[in-house]
């Protein structure tokens, strides 16, 4: 599996406090299966490169990190104002070099901001990836089709496919329509990660959609390449209900 959000940069935002932490964490995901992972500490639309302590804090975690995972550099952008052509230049936020950008927005965001703001980043020659739409409450499947038409990638959190209700309902509903084009743990130094969300897919007979969203269309991104469309596929909320037990019996 390949991951393209996490905040495992240690020091550097609200995700892992230590070198010692994220090497804990990529060493559990490498045992779940994870084979790359993208670093993207959390970054203003104002700058248009990183942070020098972003630099060094790649380095000390690269020195310590399990070789069982590699590691690649990028950003979760907040979207709040337009990105300085520099970004397109310079890819020193997008992921792992390429033409894919990390973006989000703030909780509230009205869907015309959403598709207005996806579109400008686009028109200087980056793809907007939007992390975890179902947070979104403008982020419904009407709503998210309109958002592709752009161009954007959709990136749902693996475990808010879990949720009751909310994110998880919305979650859902861009898994059902077609409409996710990769699956992420944006993990914060804690245990998130894409196991649980991949094992509901495949329990729910998406071995293929999950393969697709998990390997697939993040190596695609990681390559610079086109990413492929992710068949429709329906969820039952049983089995839903007993992963989410499961997943939850091995926390305690």
């Amino acid at each position: 599996m390949i991951d393209l959000h996490c905040h495992l940069l240690p020091g550097v935002d609200d995700g892992s406090r230590s070198v010692q932490q994220s090497v804990e964490v990529l060493q559990q995901m490498a045992r779940l299966g994870v084979t790359d992972i993208c670093l993207t500490p959390h970054a203003l639309a104002t700058q248009a490169s990183v942070p020098a302590a972003h630099d060094a804090a790649f380095e000390a975690l690269r020195v310590a990190a399990p070789d069982t995972v590699r590691l690649h550099r990028g950003a979760e952008v907040m979207l709040d104002r337009p990105l300085p052509a520099e970004v397109a230049s310079e890819r020193r936020l997008t992921l792992g070099g390429t033409r894919y950008i990390l973006v989000e927005f703030t909780r509230l965001v009205t869907f015309q901001t959403v598709q207005q703001a996806l579109t400008m980043v686009t028109e200087i020659g980056l793809r907007p990836v939007l992390a975890h739409p179902e947070r979104y409450l403008c982020c419904r499947p009407e709503t998210v089709r309109r958002c592709k038409e752009t161009g954007a990638l959709m990136q749902v959190d693996a475990t808010t496919l879990l949720s009751e209700r909310g994110r998880g309902e919305r979650a859902r509903q861009l898994i059902t329509h077609g409409l996710a084009d990769l699956l992420a743990g944006d993990n914060h130094g804690d245990d998130r990660t894409l196991a649980p969300g991949r094992q509901a897919l495949v329990d729910h007979g998406g071995a293929a959609q999950a393969d697709l969203l998990t390997i697939q269309n993040p190596k695609a991104i990681l390559d610079d390449e086109l990413t492929s469309p992710v068949p429709p596929l329906s969820l039952r909320g049983s089995i839903l209900r007993r992963l989410r037990q499961l997943f939850e019996s091995e926390d305690r």
